[in-house]
């Protein structure tokens, strides 16, 4: 049987890629198809063909999957944010841990690596404490919003349908972030719609209106408002602001961010505080953090504190040891260890992240933990001349995962111990495989901070082989 694109055919899903993606084997060739889990039959069409796989989307379900549950998510079968949501979260669970079993063996030609069960999130619910949500003057409408000629096109806010760039689908109620930012959100939906001002479009580059971003504080039950907008309008926005601080008395900052930059990127290329304070104050464990606007930090905080947890148990730190941080970000990790190491040195290239780290760590009265801002296998060897390194070093890259560079580096410096935090098991196996001649994997823990989705972080603890 021939599978070009176009045709239409029906399959079972047998299995889950990872991606997220079901895959079936007709004939024994690969066919990924979106939102379809294993038991699924489902009659398919076509949409990509290559030498060896496709791609399809469902056109009608045949028989649904026995494990295959009913998605609590009203926009679940068309937004981009939570694919997995009726799929229960046990099975999501099991196919996450299989994923970095598959990509360790695979990819890192790494057989026999301990995997453990995947340590669930706490909450699958209301657990983001970031939520970016778009704005758009060309909004998607579900099959049944067609049916309702009430509905306009001109405006949405909410999340980007799955393949665009400029559709998006108007949000009024997203289960993974607390309720009340659902309140806030539809508050400041209506303000636009009332406002005059278009929003902006990615194809023409005009209008007013870009992002809201949501960020809320489990620890202090306090919100921030970021407003992304085109250019500045205080005569606009500092209304809104003041409606919002009344109403919602758990907002206590308030902030707009101005860019005309084309890119679809929710930073400003600068910021105004419009009402309450700069940022807002999270707990991490005994310690709090200040989180600004544009400050990166792990959006499950119940889930990061079990992630550094887990850090913190493969360092094996008994206070004597000089601890590297690799990619320190804003400091969480360095500040986590703190307590039972003897120095902690974090090295990140954004200048931003080790002004907000060191800020954070004079906010916590830490005294061990200090940052370097550069490149990581330019910095590296100046910082490992004047201490000694050679103790653990704690390893958390973005999703491309380490510079071949800086995998020489570590390997030249030879740490008795590594810690590698990983948010991609695909670079997490490529890297590690790099490292396997001078070390050997002791067990990888995957943590889940992202229910209904296939993202999965895991921690892994090297030793000298």
């Amino acid at each position: 049987m021939g599978f070009q694109k176009g045709k239409i055919v029906e399959v079972e899903i047998i299995d889950l890629a990872f991606g997220g993606m079901g895959v079936a084997k007709p004939e024994g060739f690969p066919i990924f198809v979106e939102r379809a889990f294993p038991g699924d039959r489902v009659m398919v069409k076509i949409t990509k063909k290559k030498k060896n796989y496709a791609e399809a989307r469902v056109l009608e379900m045949v028989e649904p999957s026995k494990v295959r549950q009913k998605a609590p998510c009203y926009y679940a079968d068309y937004c981009g944010g939570c694919r997995w949501q009726a799929l229960p979260y046990s099975e999501q669970l099991k196919y996450k841990k299989q994923h970095v079993i598959d990509s360790l063996e695979h990819i890192g030609l790494l057989k026999g690596v301990l995997v453990k069960d995947v340590i669930p999130s706490e909450e699958i619910f209301g657990f983001r404490n970031k939520m970016e949500f778009s704005c758009s003057n060309s909004r998607w409408l579900t099959s049944e919003e067609l049916e309702n000629p009430e509905i306009k096109k001109d405006f949405g806010l909410g999340l980007h349908v799955p393949g665009t760039f400029d559709k998006i689908i108007d949000i009024e109620n997203c289960l993974i972030q607390p309720d009340i930012g659902n309140q806030i959100l539809n508050h400041i939906r209506q303000y636009i719609k009332e406002s005059g001002l278009q929003a902006y479009n990615l194809k023409t580059h005009e209008g007013f209106w870009r992002f809201v971003m949501l960020r809320s504080s489990s620890a202090f039950g306090t919100w921030m408002v970021n407003l992304v907008t085109n250019q500045e309008n205080d005569q606009l926005l500092n209304p809104l602001a003041d409606q919002l601080m009344a109403k919602f008395p758990q907002i206590a900052s308030v902030v707009n961010n101005i860019t005309a930059r084309k890119a679809s990127i929710a930073t400003g290329e600068y910021e105004k505080v419009i009402a309450g304070d700069r940022c807002i104050k999270e707990r991490l464990g005994e310690f709090i953090f200040e989180i600004s606007a544009n400050s990166f930090f792990q959006t499950n905080t119940k889930g990061a504190e079990a992630l550094y947890s887990l850090v913190s148990k493969y360092s094996e730190l008994s206070g004597k040891e000089y601890v590297i941080d690799l990619y320190s970000g804003t400091g969480t990790i360095p500040i986590w260890l703190s307590k039972d190491a003897r120095q902690v040195i974090g090295i990140e290239i954004v200048e931003s992240a080790v002004k907000d780290a060191r800020r954070n760590a004079k906010f916590n009265n830490i005294t061990n933990c200090e940052f370097h801002v550069g490149d990581i296998k330019d910095v590296l060897p100046s910082i490992v001349s004047g201490y000694s390194c050679d103790d653990v070093m704690v390893i958390d890259p973005p999703r491309v995962g380490m510079h071949k560079d800086v995998v020489a580096k570590v390997i030249e410096l030879a740490p008795q111990r590594i810690v590698y935090v990983s948010c991609n098991p695909a670079t997490l196996s490529r890297d590690l495989a790099l490292m396997k001649s001078k070390y050997r994997v002791v067990e990888v823990q995957p943590v889940d901070m992202f229910p209904h989705t296939f993202h999965i972080e895991s921690v892994a603890l090297l030793k000298m082989a």
